[in-house]
């Protein structure tokens, strides 16, 4: 990326003093070699036995609605279209779906945006901070095992974390260069990042808290109702999508169900199970630099910063935690570490001992790298367990049981299962009805998304229900909803008929086979 031009001379000099580029390096020989191997590992580790374990939930329900867009004859049945959230990634996926639908090719699609997220990341970072700046920033998103966990599923946090960092450059590029092109572009991407995931409105929150707390930049009134009318023209298609099918009533249903909704974690979740994915070198790097860097603090750590703890704030205090959510802070977390490691780690040697500055900047940046790749690694490799978390991988055997229903139940059966998870896992792989007895019968205390199952037992007792479906994930999760299943099994003279197991390691390191799913026959 060449240094831009310089633009109008009178609103530069109305808006204040010109960023500095960072200065060029003397030879970028080397720039391709590291990226090549940098994609190299991020894509590895992303596409490793990608498709080894089934979809969990989530996936399964953003396929579903992918090949509900495509057309696809059984699963339109299914999933309806309109859900919980936009439909921006779901219609990319169903682009494939049309030929084909594939639980790995739609995991491949989440891959190539992850990848493109570890360049995103590079040109951000080289833009603020330089080339090897960018370079660091790049190796560790691309190993860390966070986003390599997320962007392994068809989840739309990856997506929307690629816009994202699309966002964050626009508006860098903005600031730099004083042209409002760049914040109209900033506006339209960041349109794709609320038509992927409608969370992403707490990022708009982040800039504008960046705007109201840096006002080195002037944004002219005009300029700014320009981009407002921008994300509004690109924003406006799935709220008139929602109008035009008649589904208005979906997206109001889903708002209440949120602000109402019991939580699901502790506030010291995100601290507990996300920070050890991020990396704890990556976090004491970044936050050290802050530190060490704060008499050189510009417009450039605001904006970082801003787009950082907004979210971090909000996620923190919303009493409804994903293990994804913070994804999109990751991509900025990752350059402000490698800002660390090139202009704290070891510049005092570069003035005396080139060489030696050289050696042992690429030796932290590989130490980090390490720190991340490894558990990466075991991160794409599990060893098998009954316990599971949401957004952290997909289902051990739901996609075996779901074929097994395919092929073995009458078509038209109607399965119960403890949650809504497996009931998403049975009708995407089973392509059978199913419902969950956990899902509540009152509006306000379920996803609208979801149906319920009034009364189990008349159900049951008519016919209307013929098969059951037990899981040991669900049941770990919800107990008394595992409790009550099996009771309606044992009342309705349940036969197991198919049974799948996962060897799992004992306290003394020995495998043995656990039942995760069983599907019994029930009979009035």
């Amino acid at each position: 990326m060449g240094v831009p031009a310089t633009p109008d001379t009178a609103a530069s000099a109305a808006a204040g003093p010109r960023y500095q580029w960072p200065t060029r390096a003397h030879s970028r020989g080397g720039t391709v070699p590291a990226m090549v191997l940098i994609m190299g590992a991020g894509g590895f580790l992303r596409v490793w036995a990608l498709g080894e374990v089934g979809f969990n939930s989530d996936e399964a329900v953003y396929a579903g609605q992918a090949a509900a867009l495509a057309g696809d004859p059984t699963l339109t049945g299914l999933f309806p279209v309109f859900r919980a959230h936009p439909l921006l990634f779901q219609a990319m996926l169903s682009l494939g779906f049309s030929v084909w639908v594939s639980d790995t090719g739609a995991r491949l699609l989440s891959a190539t945006f992850g990848l493109s997220t570890v360049v995103a990341v590079y040109l951000l970072g080289k833009l603020l901070y330089g080339r090897k700046t960018g370079l660091a920033a790049a190796f560790f998103l691309a190993v860390m095992p966070y986003h390599v966990v997320v962007t392994r599923q068809v989840l739309l946090d990856g997506p929307e974390t690629f816009f994202a960092v699309v966002v964050v450059y626009c508006t860098a590029r903005f600031y730099a260069e004083r042209t409002p092109r760049w914040l109209y572009s900033a506006a339209a991407v960041m349109g794709l990042t609320l038509l992927t995931k409608e969370s992403a409105a707490i990022l708009v929150l982040a800039l504008l808290v960046f705007f109201v707390l840096h006002q080195e930049l002037r944004i002219r009134p005009r300029d700014l109702l320009v981009a407002l009318v921008i994300l509004a023209a690109v924003v406006v298609a799935y709220p008139l999508s929602l109008s035009l099918s008649g589904r208005t009533s979906t997206g109001q249903n889903y708002l209440v169900w949120q602000l109402f909704r019991p939580a699901n974690h502790g506030i010291s979740f995100y601290g507990e199970t996300v920070s050890p994915a991020v990396g704890p070198a990556v976090i004491v790097l970044a936050a050290g630099g802050l530190w060490l860097l704060r008499r050189q603090s510009t417009w450039r750590e605001w904006l970082l910063v801003c787009w950082m703890v907004v979210p971090l704030v909000f996620f923190h205090l919303w009493p409804v935690k994903g293990y994804q959510y913070l994804l999109p802070i990751v991509p900025v977390l990752a350059v402000l570490a490698a800002r660390a490691v090139v202009h704290v780690a070891v510049p005092w040697l570069s003035d005396r001992r080139p060489a030696a500055a050289r050696w042992a900047r690429a030796t932290v940046v590989l130490a980090v790298g390490a720190s991340l790749a490894v558990p990466a690694w075991l991160a794409v490799n599990p060893a098998p367990s009954t316990t599971f978390l949401a957004g952290s991988g997909g289902v051990p055997a739901g996609r075996e049981a779901g074929r097994w229903i395919e092929a073995n139940l009458p078509q038209g059966s109607r399965l119960m299962t403890v949650g809504p998870s497996m009931a998403n896992l049975v009708r995407f792989y089973g392509h059978r009805t199913a419902f969950a007895l956990s899902v509540s019968p009152n509006p306000l205390s379920r996803n609208p998304s979801y149906e319920p199952i009034d009364n189990p037992d008349r159900e049951l007792r008519n016919g209307d229900l013929q098969y059951v479906v037990w899981d040991a994930f669900s049941a770990t999760r919800a107990p008394f909803f595992g409790d009550r299943l099996m009771r309606y099994v044992h009342k309705y003279n349940g036969v197991a008929v198919h049974t799948e197991t996962v060897e799992v390691a004992g306290a003394d390191g020995r495998t043995t086979p656990k039942p995760v799913i069983i599907i019994y026959e029930v009979r009035p």
